[in-house]
């Protein structure tokens, strides 16, 4: 039987991500937390180690060939969950500087509670909703990156992350097959929050587990005052929609 290290090891290398023998003790530890945490906390729905490490930890990794990671880059993970791929992120470049966004408090202590039990000296928790932070002067336009997974479409995602990041830097969404579709019907909201689409990069998971979409935003003006808007409104009344 083939350990979950061995292809997480080979799905990393596939990926140019190196992983030393501490960062793979760390995935270890955080495997076993997510496992731990999992039924009172609802992280995944995934729970067998092997899955775990593709489909999560693999699909994390995706992040650092979709987009350039500078040296000591501020990072927000928004909609952080089970701290994917934040916490991922934040093992295999400890450099970073992460911040993860997370409004369910069961959540956010699963998240405190990993990051002191790794050592991740680097990563904050910011328990708070992502329309409320980006009206925060310490959180808005401050990040050189913002990714998401999993969290919203993209027109709605937009107004969570961009007005985080600081002009000339970029918002990785991680999407599926419809990519392309959102990416068309977000284009009135990235103009209205100052971003444009880079580029798209497309990934296989290993062992068959299914294709992966990064789009690649670039903040090219500053967002607007007014964006984003109070909480609960970017989901029921997206821009351009």
């Amino acid at each position: 039987m083939v350990d979950w290290r061995e292809t997480f090891s080979a799905g990393a290398a596939a990926l140019g991500v190196p992983l030393d023998a501490g960062a793979l003790d760390r995935f270890s530890s955080y495997l076993d937390a997510l496992l731990e945490w999992n039924p009172r906390v609802n992280l995944t729905r995934i729970t067998d180690p092997e899955q775990i490490a593709v489909k999560h930890f693999v699909d994390s990794l995706t992040c650092l060939r979709a987009a350039e990671f500078g040296p000591s880059a501020r990072l927000a993970d928004v909609g952080s969950g089970a701290g994917l791929p934040g916490v991922a992120l934040a093992i295999a470049r400890p450099d970073l500087r992460v911040t993860l966004i997370e409004s369910s408090r069961r959540r956010c202590d699963f998240l405190r509670h990993v990051i002191r039990a790794l050592g991740l000296d680097r990563v904050e928790v910011a328990c708070l909703r992502a329309e409320d932070a980006g009206r925060q002067d310490y959180y808005r336009q401050s990040y050189d990156l913002a990714v998401s997974r999993a969290v919203a479409r993209l027109a709605v995602l937009a107004e969570y992350c961009l007005p985080l990041v600081r002009v000339g830097g970029a918002f990785l969404a991680q999407k599926g097959r419809e990519a392309e579709t959102e990416v068309a019907e977000a284009a009135p909201a990235l103009e209205a929050l100052g971003g444009t689409v880079e580029a798209s990069t497309r990934f296989e998971l290993p062992g068959g587990a299914g294709e992966r979409k990064i789009v690649v935003i670039r903040k090219v003006a500053p967002t607007p005052e007014a964006y984003p808007r109070r909480t609960g409104v970017p989901a029921k009344r997206p821009l351009g929609g």
